[in-house]
């Protein structure tokens, strides 16, 4: 009797498992090869192009994202003052190598002031801290006509509200603002170019060192 139920129940796992088998190959025949494994990112990069080049997903928007993420977009300053230290040179020398990567496209930086001064006094100061990182951009090899320093906050945006003095409201801001007049849509065909750089960038012995850094280390 015990024999007779463990057959039972060992004929009905295998039907179980064949019946399994024989639904995911008549589901995978009608669908991309391995598309019954997708973990639901399958096809994300055609939808992107797709949107780029339907004016649904605005590049711009997109590539200033990454202008962040990569590089320190913003510089600070001391007190009632519009010079570059050490610190916001190295940083300005970082984002003028992103900026070199992408000749078609135009920068623009925002001045801000902390709230000591009056208001005009800080719009002054603003702009003259975002021609300080124009003119050091330029010396790092990026042409002025893809930069413009010609918005200045002054005081009206601080990151922290007070009276007091305050560094981090002492900054520059620089984003993508657009690109060059007469340039076309980097979506064409010199899009690939752009590619072609960051994949070369990403095999350079800095950025190896970056991602492989932590292994080394655990070894």
């Amino acid at each position: 009797m015990r024999s007779t139920l463990k057959l039972t129940l060992a004929a009905s796992a295998l039907l179980a498992l064949g019946a399994c088998s024989d639904q995911k190959a008549f589901s995978s025949w009608y669908q991309e090869a391995g598309g019954y494994l997708d973990g639901g990112t399958f096809g994300n990069s055609t939808m992107n192009n797709t949107l780029v080049h339907t004016g649904q997903l605005n590049y711009v928007i997109d590539l200033n994202e990454r202008f962040a993420s990569a590089v320190p977009a913003t510089v600070n300053f001391e007190f009632n003052s519009a010079i570059l230290d050490g610190v916001a040179r190295d940083a300005i020398r970082k984002q003028a190598h992103f900026m070199a990567q992408f000749p078609e496209v135009r920068f623009r930086v925002y001045g801000h002031t902390d709230l000591v001064g009056s208001n005009a006094y800080n719009k002054s100061l603003g702009l003259r801290r975002a021609k300080a990182v124009v003119a050091e951009l330029a010396r790092n090899g990026i042409s002025r006509s893809r930069l413009e320093a010609m918005v200045s906050y002054g005081e009206t945006q601080p990151l922290i509200v007070t009276q007091n003095p305050e560094r981090k409201n002492r900054r520059t801001v620089t984003e993508v603002s657009g690109f060059v007049e007469n340039s076309k849509l980097v979506m064409d065909s010199r899009y690939a170019e752009i590619i072609h750089r960051e994949y070369i960038e990403s095999a350079t012995a800095e950025s190896a060192l970056v991602r492989f850094g932590a292994r080394e280390i655990g070894n």
